[in-house]
């Protein structure tokens, strides 16, 4: 198996960004740093022309892409046509999400994902059933009419065993004692989300193993001064990590620079909430039975509801560089370290240190994507 030496670019690591090194990658794995001017012979060598080496990003929150929304395409079909869309924007893992719907596309979202995790789709990790156990009160563009409660059938539901990840987010204030804990403890992540939870409710899924918080600020209870609210309790807490749609239509900048100075940059996970018509030619789309136009980058429903957003992986990055004030390596740990430490994956990819996955992306210096890594093999865009 002949080795690959990645050369003439800045490499970000988990704490700094080195020059004058090569990335040596053997079969899907990163071997590790080399100087540049003293490269093993056996190395085949590939110059990538300035710009920046990445570990590749990690999406826990994508609805669609590539003009499909997985509720209307629950099948590996669907599946691969998301995932080859966020991957010319930087995307090496996600987890395709489903909005709240029927029991059985549900059951037909999670099989997916099994056989998407069994074909070795690239980039898939899992799937992520966002709803359809919310708060009406807080449904955004969800739609309430398919919102059920809790019961055991729902928990062997979303408890089915899996070759990946799988992500539930669900109100915690509308589910029974114990959900949150026997959903864990069958492996499942569980975040809080489109919800009316207060303080304490919020911290009592924690305590029962809640481990995230879906779309930090977005269809949840606020912080205020004598009633902390989620936002509150993700903030304060240090175990978990939450979502934060860095769009600058989602959360003002301001908000996002708050929520970073408290929580402090490890609980921090960029995610793009993204929809059809990334990496798709779709001007609008429909969204369970609702008209959504796309202009600018912004996602609305007919009554001006934020539904999902068109935003890329990417663009989260140089947004959370120029919106937040992050240098390169904390947008890079928010982008791809930070999810795979959520996902429980950081013994496997999200960051570039020997023996982990080859999930790589090369940025040209003004930040656009230039080839991606997936396993070690890459696939160039030019964006």
């Amino acid at each position: 198996m002949s080795r690959i030496a990645l050369t003439g670019t800045r490499i970000v690591l988990a704490d700094r960004v080195v020059e004058g090194q090569a990335l040596l990658l053997e079969g899907d794995r990163i071997l590790g740093l080399a100087a540049a001017d003293a490269l093993p012979a056996d190395c085949m060598v590939e110059p990538l022309n300035g710009g920046y080496l990445l570990p590749g990003f990690i999406d826990t929150q994508v609805n669609g892409g590539g003009d499909v929304l997985f509720n209307d395409m629950p099948c590996i079909e669907g599946i691969c046509a998301i995932a080859k869309a966020h991957r010319r924007y930087g995307t090496t893992g996600l987890l395709p999400t489903l909005i709240s719907d029927y029991p059985k596309v549900v059951e037909a979202a999670i099989a997916a994902g099994e056989a998407a995790l069994a074909r070795g789709v690239p980039g898939v990790l899992g799937v992520h059933i966002e709803g359809p156990h919310l708060n009406a009160a807080k449904k955004g563009i969800h739609d309430q009419n398919r919102f059920t409660r809790i019961d055991a059938e729902v928990i062997a539901r979303l408890s089915a065993p899996t070759a990946g990840r799988r992500i539930v987010t669900l109100a915690p204030e509308l589910a029974p004692e114990g959900t949150v804990r026997a959903l864990t403890e069958a492996g499942v992540l569980v975040c809080a989300g489109h919800s009316l939870a207060t303080y304490d409710q919020a911290r009592a899924a924690l305590a029962e193993g809640l481990t995230g918080f879906t779309h930090l600020f977005n269809a949840m209870t606020q912080f205020l001064s004598r009633d902390p609210g989620m936002v509150g309790a993700a903030l304060e807490d240090r175990t978990s990590h939450f979502g934060l749609i860095a769009d600058g239509f989602h959360v003002h900048p301001a908000a996002m620079r708050v929520a970073l100075a408290a929580r402090g940059a490890e609980g921090v996970m960029l995610v793009t909430d993204a929809m059809p018509p990334v990496g798709g030619t779709l001007g609008r789309f429909t969204l369970m039975d609702q008209d959504i136009k796309v202009a600018d980058g912004l996602c609305t429903g007919p009554d001006g509801t934020l539904a999902g957003s068109a935003l890329t992986m990417v663009q989260a990055l140089r947004n959370a560089m120029d919106m937040i004030g992050c240098d390169i390596v904390t947008a890079s740990r928010m982008a791809s370290g930070n999810p795979a430490r959520f996902l429980r994956l950081d013994h496997e990819t999200g960051t570039i240190a020997p023996g982990l996955r080859a999930d790589l992306v090369h940025l040209d210096d003004a930040r656009l994507v230039q080839s991606t890594w997936i396993g070690g093999a890459r696939e160039d865009f030019g964006e």
